[in-house]
């Protein structure tokens, strides 16, 4: 979850945003602690405040005139109480007694420099039920005084949960802004990745008219030139190949009819060579377009692997041990695709493995939803610098993937298109015998 937050631009955005509200409030309150901390300001507001006290004490007077605390209460929204020898009097007689509160200094009231004003001579401070109370004390007589009136009950919630409450709903008014803002960054993303995956006709819509709008939209143009692009390339080279084929077949067939000496043998090798290379970027190409489906069906690997040993490999039997399912295996894929992708393996496996270096092993089996295939010699092996390039189309290395072998470079890089094409994995084995054992995984589908 917390990966998942941090990873979220909107969560940042909002992280900045209560960040910087943070700190304008801070920087604001201390602003106006300083400010109200000085001297000017805070000997003003403590003069005041003195002097309303005097006002009360001297309206009041000594003994204590009931009509003058009743004259305060109707001008002011406060109620009185005066405790004293002859006297017990209260403007509500709802007012605590004055004994019951706990009165004391306060710490708002003093000399220290984060209190609100300087201290009150001769006044002491309680708070009960929401009401708070000075206390004055002249002539034998206790005079307190309840802000607000002991009848006005507070309604609605407190001043700090109402503060809490406005910021937080105005924090969640944030998110989902934010949340608006950057929700087409999910619809680009998608995009993208199908774009990106292949699907060069997919076009982002429904973003905003916005700059998150406009890159939309430049997405979608790359995606068309890339389409064209790749498109032309395609043409080209299928255009290439198909002209290459027809005067290969004419040069294969003139060499039929002459004299069967070296110099034609060797020129109708080169050409056979040469159309299985065309044959094979057809092939290539035809699996690498993003426009080319597979023609599944449902196949009995068992069958397969045992018609493709009997029609390409009857000379080589004795160097192939194969292990099948016990039970038939029936899975949905592109039979011909397979075909080659097997055929393609085993003999690779036979081109660069000598009899003497033991058998082949094909093995064939199923691990919960995935076709696993392994096709493992007994040959020189690769290094881990050919390792890297397994896949890629016309590599061979100077020893094991010599001319001289018969390879084009082309048998892996079209095994790997097909699992590509299946979706599945083509890797080498990491395993400590010698030789090369390759791993074909192929998602079932049903």
């Amino acid at each position: 979850m917390l990966e998942r937050l941090s990873h979220s631009l909107s969560f940042r955005l909002l992280l900045i945003f209560v960040l910087l509200g943070g700190l304008f409030i801070f920087g604001t309150f201390k602003a106006v602690q300083r400010f109200y901390n000085s001297d000017q300001i805070r000997g003003l507001i403590s003069g005041h405040l003195s002097l309303h006290v005097n006002y009360v004490r001297e309206d009041i007077g000594v003994p204590p005139r009931i009509d003058r605390a009743l004259t305060i209460t109707r001008k002011v929204p406060v109620d009185i109480r005066i405790l004293g020898p002859d006297m017990d009097w209260a403007s509500d007689p709802a007012f605590p007694r004055i004994e019951n509160l706990d009165f004391a200094a306060s710490p708002r009231f003093s000399d220290s420099p984060g209190a609100w004003a300087d201290e009150l001579q001769g006044v002491d401070f309680a708070a009960q039920d929401n009401h708070d109370f000075l206390r004055i004390r002249q002539g034998g007589y206790e005079i307190a005084v309840s802000t607000p009136r002991i009848s006005d009950v507070s309604e609605g919630p407190g001043l700090v949960p109402l503060v809490l409450g406005l910021g937080l709903s105005f924090l969640l008014l944030a998110y989902l802004a934010v949340s608006w803002l950057f929700r087409p960054i999910r619809t680009i993303r998608d995009g993208a990745r199908r774009i990106g995956s292949g699907n060069f006709d997919f076009r982002i819509k429904n973003v905003r008219r916005d700059q998150l709008g406009d890159l939309a939209a430049d997405i979608n143009t790359m995606a068309g030139d890339v389409q064209r692009m790749l498109d032309a390339k395609r043409a080209l080279l299928l255009g290439i190949s198909h002209e290459l084929r027809t005067p290969l077949s004419r040069m294969r067939l003139t060499l039929e009819f002459l004299e069967d000496d070296e110099n034609a043998r060797g020129l109708k090798e080169e050409i056979i060579e040469m159309e299985k290379i065309v044959a094979a970027l057809l092939e290539a190409e035809r699996l690498n377009s993003s426009h080319a489906a597979l023609v599944r069906s449902d196949v009995s690997i068992n069958e397969l692997v045992r018609k493709l040993l009997q029609d390409f490999f009857q000379k080589s039997a004795d160097r192939l041990q194969v292990v099948l399912p016990a039970d038939p295996l029936i899975v949905s894929v592109d039979e011909a695709r397979i075909a080659l992708l097997l055929k393609n393996l085993i003999s690779n496996a036979l081109r660069y493995s000598r009899r003497e270096d033991g058998p082949i092993d094909i093995v064939v089996s199923r691990e919960e939803n995935e076709l696993i295939i392994r096709v493992s010699d007994n040959g020189p092996g690769m290094s881990a610098e050919e390792a890297r390039h397994i896949g890629e189309p016309f590599y061979r290395s100077d020893v094991s993937r010599a001319r001289e072998s018969g390879g084009t470079g082309l048998g892996l890089y079209l095994a790997s298109l097909v699992v590509k094409a299946h979706g599945g994995s083509l890797r080498l084995l990491d395993t400590q015998k010698p030789g090369a054992s390759f791993e074909v995984r192929i998602p079932l589908v049903r």
